[in-house]
């Protein structure tokens, strides 16, 4: 994938002006059973923050609740210190874009038109399509090595294909608060690598404020600059992943015996699981009678 441009468009020095994103004492609920219990957090400005947790944690209902997805069941979701749920949706779409786990594309739509529909938030009552439109959305399709996609059906992508779309989409809307949840789903390692990069390069150059759920815990390590661990609604932790990242963390909230050693290519925590078998017994290397080794 290409690297996030760094010249500055007028767009992107309107977003300078950061914005903040916090909760306090938020719950929330499906069905009146309670996800989100009393959590209150402060998501730091212009950085990436990764949540991590076990399934069912609580994770992608709070992206959720902070995306005005979800009404609070109690608690509110603070945007620049005001209810994001009393400020217009449109005000709120053109600072805050989400990516869901699970996006729903309409049928028979392109990946150009998916793409565009991320500039709905900054277009007028009539839609008017603009140079800036188009230069957004031709930069979104470029960094996320989807630009050869682009009259193509998404219907007739790959699972990996169709999530470079949807963050393609995600980046076009060009908000200073950017929230996805699983962004590397349906993606191999290297374009998890990639997706990521992405994501990192776009908080460096724009200091586009992101915040992610991810379930590889070495990657949210590596790439987070403030790591949220979440179990049963909670906060358990909050901080620099190294401060975070520790074997007994690992052990409360993912119910794993592991060691944390130091990633040999990042430096950041890395976490080693012991499983069951907690022994590496080293092949021999002795000929066998053909000259193979064993």
């Amino acid at each position: 994938m290409a690297p996030i441009p760094t010249a500055p468009s007028h767009h992107d020095e309107a977003a300078r002006v950061h914005h903040t994103l916090e909760t306090r004492d938020l719950s929330l609920a499906y069905d009146g059973r309670r996800v989100v219990d009393g959590l209150s957090l402060e998501v730091p400005t212009g950085a990436v923050t990764a949540v991590v947790g076990a399934n069912a944690c609580g994770k992608s209902t709070l992206l959720r609740g902070l995306a005005r997805v979800l009404q609070p069941e109690s608690g509110s979701v603070l945007l620049d210190g005001r209810s994001i749920h009393e400020r217009p949706t449109k005000e709120v779409a053109a600072v805050l874009g989400m990516l869901p786990q699970s996006p729903v594309a309409p049928e028979g739509i392109t990946v150009a038109d998916l793409v565009g529909r991320g500039r709905y938030p900054h277009q007028g009552w009539f839609r008017r399509w603009t140079a800036e439109d188009e230069h957004a959305v031709t930069e979104a399709l470029a960094v996320t090595d989807t630009t050869e996609l682009a009259e193509r059906s998404v219907d007739e992508l790959s699972g990996g294909q169709r999530q470079r779309v949807w963050i393609a989409m995600a980046l076009a809307q060009q908000t200073d608060l950017l929230l996805l949840d699983e962004p590397t789903t349906f993606l191999d390692v290297a374009h998890q690598v990639e997706v990521l990069d992405l994501l990192s390069d776009l908080n460096h150059a724009r200091g586009t404020t992101v915040v992610l759920v991810l379930h590889e815990l070495n990657l949210a390590a590596r790439y987070a600059d403030h790591l949220v661990a979440m179990r049963d609604g909670r906060v358990v932790a909050a901080g620099p992943p190294a401060e975070v990242v520790t074997e007994q963390l690992v052990r409360d909230v993912f119910a794993m015996d592991c060691r944390v050693v130091p990633d040999p290519v990042a430096g950041t925590p890395m976490v080693v699981p012991i499983g069951r078998r907690r022994s590496y017994v080293a092949p021999t290397t002795s000929p066998s009678p053909t000259g193979a080794l064993r």
